[in-house]
């Protein structure tokens, strides 16, 4: 008989450097994927997006401009156990806390009534070729084949030929992908990673992102994202009528994302 653990999610973030998730573990498990991108302690506000891996905060866009948003490349303040950042169109607090073994993040966007955005939390994962991503079916699906904000719709885990719940080796291809559901299981060998976001009046979604040695064209490497998101389009400037979270008249939109983990034995 397989018996499952649960297991104490714990996490590190990086305050000096966009509040960055930089550790994400469980059970002795690091589930962040990271690079050596030199550029990454030296961006500016308005820079191309420097990727090294981890979970990034992406607001008020992923695709788009500013590439990736524009709270990833600006340092935020901590105030007990509540992280700040400041951008020109909003500002966004965070608290992580743990509740038993589950991490739990609440977040708070403020900006003007009517504001619209998308939020991802962009975290790349350490995966093997084997890995499988698990969402409750039915669900609708959007597949990005490109770069770009045209999408293809259909319903998980396969659209337009693409297996979204599987990996695999390197093959050169790179595509994105939203699911329009709230909660996610990542499967790897004995451990499973679990991702849901909660946010009371605003479309959530989970996007991936499955770069098997398809991007960047000019020196390509393997990159895996499972993103729990507020919205359900990677660019704001292409977002369709109610693909974006907006800002209520109370000026204040909050959500929650939860972690948690657990071990077949």
């Amino acid at each position: 008989m397989v018996r499952v653990a649960s297991l104490p999610v714990r996490v590190t973030t990086d305050m000096d450097h966009d509040g960055r998730w930089t550790s994400l573990t469980a059970g002795g498990r690091e589930w962040l994927w990271h690079r050596n991108e030199p550029r990454r302690h030296l961006v500016r506000p308005g820079d191309s997006f420097a990727d090294a891996g981890g979970l990034e905060e992406c607001v008020p866009t992923v695709r788009g401009l500013p590439d990736h948003g524009d709270a990833w490349s600006r340092s935020w303040q901590r105030a007990g156990d509540q992280d700040t950042v400041e951008c020109p169109d909003f500002r966004l607090t965070r608290r992580i806390g743990e509740r038993g073994n589950a991490v739990v993040a609440d977040y708070t966007l403020a900006a003007e009534p009517g504001y619209r955005f998308v939020w991802a939390a962009h975290a790349l994962l350490d995966l093997s070729t084997a890995a499988r991503i698990g969402v409750a079916r039915p669900a609708l699906a959007r597949l990005y084949p490109d770069e770009g904000d045209r999408w293809v719709a259909g319903a998980w885990p396969t659209v337009g030929g693409v297996p979204l719940d599987r990996l695999g080796p390197d093959d050169g291809s790179a595509v994105g992908a939203v699911v329009l559901t709230s909660r996610v299981s990542v499967h790897d060998g004995t451990d499973t990673l679990h991702l849901s976001v909660e946010a009371d009046g605003q479309p959530v979604a989970v996007a991936l992102w499955r770069n098997l040695g398809g991007f960047p064209q000019e020196a390509p490497y393997r990159s895996v994202g499972v993103e729990p998101m507020l919205g359900r389009v990677f660019d704001r400037a292409a977002a369709g009528e109610g693909d974006t979270a907006v800002v209520p008249p109370s000026g204040e939109v909050a959500w929650r994302l939860t972690v948690t983990a657990d071990r077949r034995l």
